[in-house]
């Protein structure tokens, strides 16, 4: 639930349990007692004397007075960060102070065995991989792959991915992830919409099997009313009145109390009637049954589920990699990243994002794919899961949890209880109602909680029971011994019966999987060490250098952050265990939900958003809930200035907004009489303002409290985007700006790790009368008949109440170890950052947009269009020369074409800034040595970069420059030099031979 954020008075000591504020005796700051391991001078890159020579070389004395200069004083916060709790007060702590204190919140979660299932489950991550891909920098640092050729390691994992979703769902293609299985149905739905014609055809109903996941029903009818989709639940044998309208039905396979279903009647059904079939599907069921491709009457022609059982732990909700495959011709269709197959310059495989065209940075509010919906780091996981299981072993998992299924019914129907739905088959999961004469359901489910045990409680009085990878006898024998008086004493070991699947020749599946030697060739830890380390070492992430990207903000993820994530007691938690063992958990929300809300300035926080998009439209369905609870639900007009983030348009047209722009004046500032003039023409129906700020041409504008005032006073509300929160934080509060909602990107300026393009969370805070408007509990409100009578306020936009939930001790333990003073200095130096870079290569390249004082923000655009004349050189060329340097490109041609968008972040030292520099002064020199004609246009460094060890060291070299220009044009070089693993791609060749599948073996080689 959201919490405001209130603080007690210094007089009256905070009871929130153990976690009260530091107490009077702490030793005063500056003290010898105190911590020895402080946390800022850790994560902020420059020490004290590099940030004075940089304050020098702008003009400044100190950091506030830099800030001052930067910031509009009308914005500025005047009083110090008010945190409650560990984050709280002047004295800097520790990071084994900090870790030692989370530990304890830590241990209220109580590590029960879960039975509930309902779409997650427990699950054995192999060593091998959680230390050397989950737990490893060089894996989770990594940006996402705009940049191929230097990110073909992780590509090639995610590759694997789709090969593995599209092998066992039996369908063609599929993606490289989604959020979770929840939202991927609804994404799944949205794609059933528009396949039928979206709103210009006549099918606006979907139609939902009841099925289905309570959480995922509850998601798609929030979705569902903001696209104007009509949502029936019920029974798929039933055939639906109305079936005209129907543009998709969604089925859940196994269903979620366990029983598989032939859909094959009603794919033929459905197929006749131009209707589309989505299943949502099991992965580890798959191995041993019918795949939904395959299912009679044509098949599903979408299936979409979640890859958490392939070795993601619960995380109390996440994260975790969801899935969706399809029949080819939906390809550009499809939501979220599809990776691709193409070649390189020298004609050699290499892997890309494919059909980008899609995404919601071109196309904007006609995109029909929303790049941030990803879980990379999730998928590499689960993918590699399955490279290191193989076919076989997965299967031997697979029956291992039927045949605990099946022993754990056999014991029940041994002592007299009933299993509901008896003669259907299933998989993992049985339900249980007592017998009549011996105890209830809820003494029962009592007796299982006192043995560590939870049970998946239904309303009617039954007991649902799924098992899982960590299932074992010990874990058996308590689940009987509660339905039996406390008695155990099954003979499990005795058991080989597993029945059904095996015989059954209408589920069992008969096609073969995962035959690519990738997934029959690792299944020793040696082998899958070398493989887990060949691809890590054919990607750059922030293990290797600076990772300059605009708007994308990619800091130090520091170690003290990130290792909490992998404790059981927050890994091995279920999303929907008793309230009584999450209490840790619940701390750690209100304390995040609090420091939050005072960072940002407003009344409530909701944690729930699992992504930065996923934030912008919970923040939109907020507003128009509110609009609509004062009778004014007309309101659909949604404002955005072309300097706002890129996702913003096709967030505001999923819920359900139409997009008027507002321009820009050449400055970069929004142009107040376009936004008058606009807001006045729509003010009867205008619903929001999306505004970035700083804006994404990196300034502060100086009248965004005029824009806040203008949307205001004609009736509409304030979203502003976080994306650029790090130059924020400590200096300025959106809420005293005048936003109404802000979302934040926790895994930009709060550390969340980008993970090769995910995970990520995107919370909303919001001001006081948005408050009844975040939103509700997937698990509270599921299974209403019509989507517009769901919830009041907003339904969920997640499967879990908290998101991802799991990582969210990333942000903790950052927000903790920085403190009050630590936040505002990381937000100082990341504005000094930038303000050194750029006045560093303002005599070499034109910096397009400066704020008040003629500084940027935490950011700045160089422009780079002129040199396509001047030498025939684009933002591109210089993009892939600057891998040849050691480094990723900054931001490429957005917010504006033809430029490189460069943010240093604090995390920087000055050192690394200077290589940066020193790497994009030789650039330039290269390109004047074009321009002079010292350099031929069509043979130079930049337009046949990047070069490859193998170009660089093959026998023939026809260049018109050395290779040693090519590979070492500094000196820096010679001590470490990563090398792009391909030569500059062919993005259309990939698109119009779209192949999404692992190849054969003999293309991999060079």
């Amino acid at each position: 639930m959201p919490t405001t954020t209130t603080r007690p008075p210094a007089s009256v000591p905070a009871t929130n349990g153990s976690h009260a504020t530091q107490p009077s005796s702490a030793a005063p700051d500056g003290c010898i007692l105190n911590p020895s391991d402080t946390f800022i001078h850790r994560h902020i890159g420059p020490d004290e004397q590099e940030q004075k020579e940089m304050l020098s070389l702008l003009g400044y004395s100190s950091l506030d007075a830099m800030a001052d200069a930067a910031v509009p004083p009308a914005i500025r916060l005047r009083r110090p960060l008010q945190l409650e709790g560990i984050a709280g007060g002047a004295r800097a702590k520790g990071e084994f102070e900090v870790l030692q204190h989370l530990k304890s919140l830590a241990s209220q979660n109580k590590v029960y065995r879960s039975f509930i299932g309902q779409g997650y489950y427990d699950t054995i991550t192999p060593p091998v991989i959680l230390r050397n891909i989950l737990e490893n920098p060089g894996w989770y640092t990594q940006y996402t792959p705009y940049q191929a050729e230097i990110s073909q390691g992780r590509l090639e994992a995610l590759l694997n991915f789709q090969t593995m979703i599209s092998d066992l769902t039996g369908l063609p293609l599929a993606g490289a992830s989604l959020l979770d299985e929840g939202t991927a149905a609804a994404e799944a739905m949205a794609m059933c919409h528009s396949i039928a014609g979206g709103h210009d055809g006549t099918k606006h109903r979907f139609f939902v099997d009841q099925g289905c996941h309570p959480q995922t029903i509850a998601v798609v009818q929030t979705r569902a009313k903001s696209l104007g989709i009509t949502i029936t639940i019920g029974d798929h044998c039933a055939k639906p009145d109305g079936a005209a309208d129907l543009c998709g039905i969604l089925v859940q396979y196994p269903t979620t109390d366990g029983r598989i279903v032939d859909y094959s009647e009603m794919c033929e059904r459905a197929h006749a009637a131009g209707i589309t079939v989505v299943a949502a599907a099991d992965l580890l069921a798959l191995t041993l049954i019918k795949p939904p491709g395959e299912w009679g009457g044509g098949g599903a022609d979408i299936c979409v589920g979640s890859a958490q059982r392939f070795g993601v732990p619960m995380g109390a909700g996440g994260p975790h990699a969801a899935f969706i495959a399809t029949k080819a011709e939906h390809a550009r269709k499809m939501p979220g990243r599809i990776i691709g197959v193409s070649k390189d310059a020298q004609g050699n495989m290499a892997l890309r994002m494919a059909i980008q065209t899609r995404e919601q940075h071109i196309k904007r509010e006609r995109a029909t794919s929303n790049i941030c919906t990803a879980q990379a780091l999730l998928a590499i996981i689960a993918g590699m899961y399955a490279v290191y299981h193989g076919p076989e072993g997965l299967k031997a998992i697979a029956r291992r949890v039927h045949a605990s299924t099946v022993a754990l019914r056999d014991a029940m129907i041994a002592l007299d209880h009933a299993i509901v739905n008896r003669d259907h088959a299933f998989f993992d999961t049985i339900r249980v109602k007592p017998k009549a004469n011996g105890e209830s359901a809820s003494q029962i489910a009592s007796r299982l909680s006192s043995l560590g045990v939870n049970a998946r409680m239904y309303a009617d009085g039954t007991l649902g029971f799924s098992c899982d990878e960590t299932t074992d006898t010990a874990t058996l024998d308590r689940v009987v011994a509660a339905f039996n008086a406390g008695k155990g004493g099954a003979q499990w070991q005795n058991f080989h019966d597993l029945s059904l699947l095996d015989d059954c020749v209408v589920y069992a599946r008969k096609t073969p999987f995962l035959t690519h030697p990738v997934f029959n060739s690792h299944h020793s830890e040696t082998e899958m060490l070398r493989y887990i380390f060949q691809l890590q070492g054919r990607d750059l992430s922030l293990a290797h250098s600076m990772i300059p990207l605009g708007s994308c903000t990619m800091k130090l993820n520091a170690t003290s952050e990130m290792i909490p994530v992998t404790w059981p007691e927050f890994g091995r938690i279920h999303p929907f265990a008793p309230a009584d063992q999450q209490k840790g958990y619940a701390q750690m929300y209100r304390d995040l939900e609090s420091w939050l809300a005072e960072i940002t300035g407003v009344a409530a926080t909701s944690l729930q958003p699992n992504a930065g998009s996923q934030g912008e439209y919970a923040g939109l369905l907020a507003i128009h809930a509110y609009h609509a609870s004062r009778g004014q639900g007309h309101r659909n007009i949604c404002l955005i200035p072309d300097s706002a983030h890129g996702t913003n348009p096709a967030s505001a047209t999923t819920a359900g907004m139409k997009v008027v722009a507002v321009a820009n004046r050449e400055n970069g500032d929004i142009d107040l009489e376009d936004l008058k003039n606009k807001a006045a023409e729509h003010k009867d129906n205008l619903a929001a303002l999306m505004v970035t700020y700083p804006s994404t041409y990196g300034v502060f504008e100086e009248h965004i409290k005029e824009v806040c005032r203008i949307v205001h006073e004609n009736g509409g509300q304030v979203y502003m985007d976080g994306a650029n929160m790090n130059a924020q934080v400590g200096l300025c509060r959106p809420g005293d700006i005048g936003a109404d909602v802000c979302h934040l990107n926790l895994h930009k300026t709060f550390c969340i790790p980008h993970g090769g393009g995910g995970p990520g969370m995107g919370p909303i805070c919001v001001a006081a009368h948005l408050k009844a408007f975040l939103p509700g509990d997937p698990a509270k409100t599921a299974n209403r008949e019509n989507s517009k009578s769901a919830n009041e306020g907003v339904g969920p936009v997640s499967s879990a109440n908290y998101g991802s939930a799991s990582i969210l001790v990333i942000s903790w333990m950052y927000i903790a170890m920085m403190g009050e003073a630590g936040l505002k200095q990381a937000t100082e130096v990341a504005i000094l950052n930038a303000n050194y870079m750029a006045k560093r290569l303002e005599k070499h390249y034109k910096v397009l947009f400066t704020g008040p004082g003629g500084r940027c923000a935490h950011e700045f655009i160089i422009d780079c269009g002129h040199f396509e004349k001047s030498a025939g050189i684009k933002s591109e060329d210089i993009a892939k020369r600057l891998m040849d340097y050691g480094f990723h490109a900054p931001t490429m041609s957005f917010p504006v074409a033809g430029t490189l968008m460069i943010e240093p972040t604090e995390s920087e030292p000055k050192e690394e800034l200077d290589r940066f520099c020193d790497a994009m002064i030789a650039i330039r020199q290269e390109i004047a040595d074009i321009e002079a004609g010292r350099l031929p246009r069509d043979d130079n460094p930049l337009r046949n970069a990047p070069h490859t060890a193998h170009t660089v060291t093959a026998d023939e070299w026809k260049h018109a420059y050395t290779r040693s220009q090519a590979a070492w044009p500094l000196p820096y070089l010679r001590r470490h030099k990563f090398w792009p693993a391909v030569g500059r791609i062919d993005n259309p060749y990939g698109d119009r031979h779209l192949a999404c599948a692992c190849p054969p073996m003999s293309a991999y080689t060079v």
